[in-house]
């Protein structure tokens, strides 16, 4: 009977020490899932305060074991349930491993530089090694498994998996380099092996590239560690454009060059420093290429201001008469067509006219030629007339509060004076010549006979400028900022040409 009794009470003995000892393996658990948590849905967002939150949850994990007999560097304690000494094991396991990682993120938080936290690289080789030696540890120290044998066991299944991943090996090392000398970083629109694009990722492996097309190339870092790599954003503000041109030897370079050097006088978009210029780039039986040059200090621009600039070359080139075609190649049919008509039907005032109307405009057509410096139209005037620049640069400037700023500059094919000749409204801006220049000048009184003869003319003319009345409120100073609508703009632009040119419908 006592024995029985005594039976008894070690069997209560033995469940109640079984249900102390659970709640610490309870309480542990719990802080792992938490930490989970925390990881897997990345809160809070900012970085350093989650990784904060998680090393005081391992601090607290690390205090429950330490505290409880449960010590990560010894096996864990024999007890009378085997279930419970496996999840012992599992969670002093899970300590290394959660120690690894925040062991990894605190130095890559601490220690490595803001560039390098966004490639990955040094974060995943860092990591792997940390985590190797975590698994050693709890190997040796949790299940008490033979370090020697591990290690030997290890080093000969090292051998085979490097054989067999020697390719990949050789992209870590790569980039292992590449990040070290950093050719270019996350963000930097580089060029490697042909293939151009903004770097999106930079990783063990490989670095990905987003092109201009919108796809992703992945480029090996064994295959950029042996090829040329341009980096088109260094110097970071710093980007060149270059235009290549092939025109026939007959025409002479000099006059060539001219023609380029006033289309790089007319961009507002490219720098001053390094100089922009033109030369010639090589020479052969059938042509001579030409070669312009200019710099912009954003590589979103680089596109934009290329086909800008290749458009003024058009011009200026054929301002000076030198068509864009090697010698034998036949050149693009022309209609035998005036060069002022020509220059007529490019200004959009006059799409409205007929034929006969615009040769009737073309033959009343003055040149003007214009000196470096020479003002064309000043501030606060009603010019009343038309001036379609021919060849040449002009430059646009208005009165702000800071002074004098530039507001565009003119090149070929460019009328001014649109509002003066059809409205006789003022101008507020001042144009001048920034190069030697030849303009084509319409006064008023060659487009009244037109206007009276033909008042729907004038209509369509109304129309067309009043779709253009933010242009007009920065160029002319009457232009009233009453009108609400596009109508009121026209009606009121239709009463001011009935008073210019004394229109009586």
């Amino acid at each position: 009977m006592r024995w029985d009794t005594a039976l008894c009470r070690g069997a209560d003995y033995d469940e109640t020490n079984t249900e102390t000892m659970s709640h610490p393996l309870l309480a542990g658990y719990t802080l792992v899932i938490v930490d989970m948590l925390l990881w897997r849905f990345g809160r809070p967002e900012n970085e350093n305060t989650r990784l904060s939150i998680r090393l005081l949850l391992f601090a607290l994990l690390t205090l429950l074991l330490f505290s409880t007999g449960l010590s990560p560097v010894s096996p864990a304690p024999d007890v009378h349930s085997s279930a419970q000494h496996v999840a012992e094991q599992v969670l002093e396991i899970i300590w290394w491993l959660n120690g690894a990682r925040l062991l990894s993120l605190a130095l890559d938080a601490l220690l490595l530089p803001k560039r390098w936290r966004k490639q990955r690289l040094f974060q995943d080789v860092f990591g792997a090694v940390v985590f190797l030696a975590a698994i050693v540890a709890a190997l040796a120290f949790v299940l008490d498994l033979p370090i020697r044998g591990v290690v030997a066991t290890s080093g000969a299944l090292a051998i085979v998996l490097g054989l067999a991943i020697q390719s990949t090996l050789s992209d870590v090392f790569a980039g292992i380099v590449i990040n070290t000398t950093e050719p270019y970083q996350v963000g930097d629109w580089i060029a490697i092996d042909g293939d151009e694009g903004k770097v999106l990722e930079m990783n063990w492996r490989a670095t990905h590239l987003l092109t201009s097309q919108g796809n992703v190339v992945i480029v090996p870092n064994a295959l950029a560690a042996k090829t040329k790599i341009m980096n088109h954003s260094r110097p970071p503000s710093l980007h060149a454009i270059s235009v290549l041109l092939e025109i026939s030897p007959e025409e002479r370079p000099r006059t060539v060059l001219a023609a380029l050097e006033n289309a790089l006088a007319a961009t507002c978009f490219i720098l001053q420093t390094p100089a922009p210029h033109a030369q010639v780039k090589k020479t052969n039986v059938n042509s001579i290429q030409y070669e312009v040059t200019a710099y912009v200090d954003d590589m979103e621009r680089k596109r934009p201001a290329s086909n800008d600039l290749y458009d003024l070359c058009y011009r200026h080139l054929a301002a000076a008469g030198i068509d864009l075609h090697p010698l034998g190649v036949t050149g693009p049919s022309r209609n035998p067509i005036d060069s002022r008509e020509r220059l007529l039907r490019n200004v959009d005032l006059f799409t409205a006219l007929e034929d006969d109307e615009i040769r009737q405009l073309a033959a009343r057509l003055t040149r003007r030629e214009l000196d470096r410096g020479q003002v064309l139209v000043t501030a606060d005037t009603a010019p009343n007339t038309l001036s379609i620049v021919d060849s040449g640069v002009l430059s646009v400037t208005a009165d702000e509060t800071s002074g004098h700023v530039e507001v565009t500059r003119l090149g070929p094919g460019d009328a001014v004076g649109k509002a003066g000749l059809l409205a006789g409204l003022s101008t507020k801006v001042r144009i001048t010549a920034l190069t030697k220049c030849a303009a084509y000048q319409l006064q008023k009184d060659d487009l009244t006979p037109i206007l009276q003869t033909n008042p729907e003319v004038a209509k369509r003319m109304c129309r067309m400028l009043s779709r253009q009345d933010a242009t007009l409120g920065k160029l002319s100073s009457e232009v009233q900022q009453s009108p609400a609508s596009e109508q009121s703009v026209f009606q009121w632009l239709l009463d001011e040409v009935r008073k210019l040119h004394s229109l009586t419908f």
